[in-house]
């Protein structure tokens, strides 16, 4: 199947756990072909087996988002973040061969920004060349792992905002080239290049082969269709690029609108959101079908 269409588990709960699965069956229901979890914490009481054959009984797929943090940054200027930031990616490999999945995307350098509590800082440009010398470094030790065990990471970039490590589809590219392994490449995801590109569909043409995960969300992060993203341009770029990999949705939800309400935070739905997610899942799908066809 030509990009399969999947949804972020997340929307339903944070952490995903084993009263959580549930919702496996009901993506599939809704019509969905994959789910995306984040890499399970220890604690989070996730049974990996039990996931998989679930995923596997329903013909669903699995990707999976690494959970990275300053205490697992491999651009960090401590060694033993750095060391946590390896350990932490060479488990989301083992993570991803028990419960089955082929992808792990994500911003994989750990460096949050505002989200986190840490505010930008003022690096030199010595510091932030040995940042991306020391983020290059680090993939180029797991991205062979990955590609040895079947599987692959997604670099994910985030706007300036959550990172000031990469922030544009351009340094996502130069960091994936400069590592050079067939366990590394590309994730986008157009609430990000939204911010940060001149243009979504150039972006996405310059990415090309390198492009192994592609999440289409809105500019306000609700649902496909009620913001101002151009799917068709995107979805025909997707085409151009020779993309025919999974396609995520990932609404966030807003449920509160007083002022001065974090938004960075995760919300239960206060709603019964099946249409949404039915009608976000059809628009995106017709768009890539359409895509296809030239005049």
């Amino acid at each position: 199947m030509k990009n399969p269409v999947g949804i972020i588990s997340m929307q339903f709960i944070r952490p995903f756990t084993s009263e959580s699965l549930h919702f496996l069956k009901k993506s599939r229901a809704l019509g969905f072909d994959f789910i995306e979890l984040l890499v399970p914490e220890p604690e989070d009481g996730l049974d990996a087996a039990e996931v998989r054959r679930i995923c596997e009984g329903e013909g669903l797929g699995l990707v999976l988002a690494a959970r990275v943090n300053l205490q697992r940054s491999i651009a960090s200027e401590e060694p033993a973040a750095r060391a946590g930031g390896r350990d932490y990616l060479k488990y989301c490999i083992e993570a991803a061969e028990a419960l089955g999945a082929t992808i792990v995307g994500g911003p994989l350098y750990g460096e949050p920004l505002v989200f986190a509590g840490r505010p930008p800082f003022p690096w030199t440009a010595e510091q932030i060349a040995a940042r991306a010398a020391r983020t290059v470094e680090g993939l180029a030790e797991v991205a062979p792992l990955a590609a040895s065990a079947g599987k692959v990471f997604g670099l994910e970039p985030l706007n300036r905002f959550e990172t000031d490590i990469v922030n544009t589809t351009a340094q996502a590219i130069e960091v994936v080239d400069a590592v050079g392994s067939p366990g590394l490449g590309v994730m986008l995801d157009t609430f990000h290049m939204n911010m940060e590109e001149r243009s979504i569909p150039d972006a996405i043409r310059a990415t090309g082969s390198r492009l192994v995960h592609f999440q289409a969300n809105e500019n306000h992060r609700g649902f496909p269709g009620t913001g101002t993203m151009d799917w068709t341009a995107i979805a025909r770029a997707l085409g151009q690029a020779g993309y025919a990999g999974p396609v995520s949705l990932e609404p966030f939800r807003r449920d509160d609108e007083r002022v001065a309400l974090p938004i960075a935070h995760w919300r239960a739905p206060h709603e019964d959101e099946d249409e949404k997610l039915r009608a976000g899942l059809g628009l995106i799908r017709s768009a890539l079908t359409l895509a296809e066809v030239t005049h």
